[in-house]
Formats: structure tokens, C-alpha cells, sequence
């Protein structure tokens, strides 16, 4: 499956919150043909006392296969002092309204079979796992050392 984002225009969002953190859009980054990328909204994950980012977002919009079986089009980095708040899974819920403004009805997110607190996140989102698949020799991931990617899907 391939959905490509015709006419894409990128929205503005205020501030998302739950109440116990906030995800800010940081930048917008554009669809790249030659690097591969598509349209994605690249977001810090803050407490709303203002202090440094506890983390990032990120928010792929539009699917590829790369997309589908190895990237997501979700990814999360909370910084090692904020783990444990589930802050992973709140910053996904509150990036769910973008998604779902832009016409996306399932999102998917790929973590490393070992990562286990991710795969938590992904269980707490209420997602489905998949299955874990290998990643070709050929791609980034593989050149960065990733060899397995567990596959989640997330109906929104």
C-alpha cells in the first residue's frame, strides 16, 4: 500500500496537551524524493514547567513500503532522566490529532525486538503486534546496526 500525499500543506497546531506534558511542532520537514523522505512534523515532548525537552516526536505523514515494514510513522526518544512517566505513549496519543487531521486511519511503529520499553508504549497505545521482520542489507537502518524491527500497528 502506497498513499501518496497529494497537494500535502502542512497544518499549524498549538501547543497539544494532556495536562502532564506537552508535545511542541519544532519544524516541519518537507518530502524529500531523493533522500526517500516524506512529509513529517518533528516535535519536542516538554513538561509544562518550561524546562528542557524530556524527549521528541516525530510523525510521518503519508506510507511507503520503507515506512510500512521498517521506519513507522511514529518515533519517540524520551531522555534517559523522564523515562518511566509513560511519556512515549501520552506524546503518541496527543500526535494522533495530526495524524487523523491529515486523513491517516492506521499508523505504524517499528521498534527493536530488544526495546523492551518501547514495546510497551506500543502495548499501552492498545496497538497490535504484527510480527518482527528482518531489515534488508541495503537500507539505513541496517547500515546503522539495526538488523530486526518488531512491527505494531496502530488503528486510530
Amino acid at each position: 500500500m502506497l498513499t501518496v500525499m497529494t497537494d500535502f500543506r502542512f497544518n499549524d497546531y498549538p501547543t497539544l496537551t494532556d495536562g502532564e506534558i506537552e508535545v511542541v511542532v519544532r519544524q516541519k520537514l518537507a518530502e524529500d524524493d531523493e533522500e526517500g523522505l516524506i512529509p513529517s512534523y518533528e516535535c519536542d515532548v516538554r513538561l509544562p514547567d518550561g524546562s528542557e525537552p524530556a524527549g521528541s516526536v516525530s510523525l510521518r505523514i503519508g506510507t511507503t513500503p520503507h515506512i510500512l515494514r521498517y521506519l513507522g510513522h511514529i518515533g519517540y526518544s524520551i531522555r534517559k532522566a523522564y523515562r518511566g512517566h509513560h511519556y512515549a505513549a501520552r506524546a503518541c496519543r496527543l500526535v494522533r490529532r495530526i495524524a487523523v487531521d491529515h486523513g491517516l486511519k492506521t499508523l505504524w511503529i517499528t521498534c527493536n525486538p530488544e526495546n523492551y520499553p518501547s514495546r510497551r508504549t506500543c502495548e499501552l497505545l492498545g496497538c497490535e503486534f504484527v510480527e518482527i521482520v528482518n531489515i534488508p542489507e541495503n537500507t539505513a537502518l541496517y547500515y546503522n546496526g539495526e538488523r530486526r524491527k518488531c512491527r505494531y500497528r496502530w488503528d486510530l
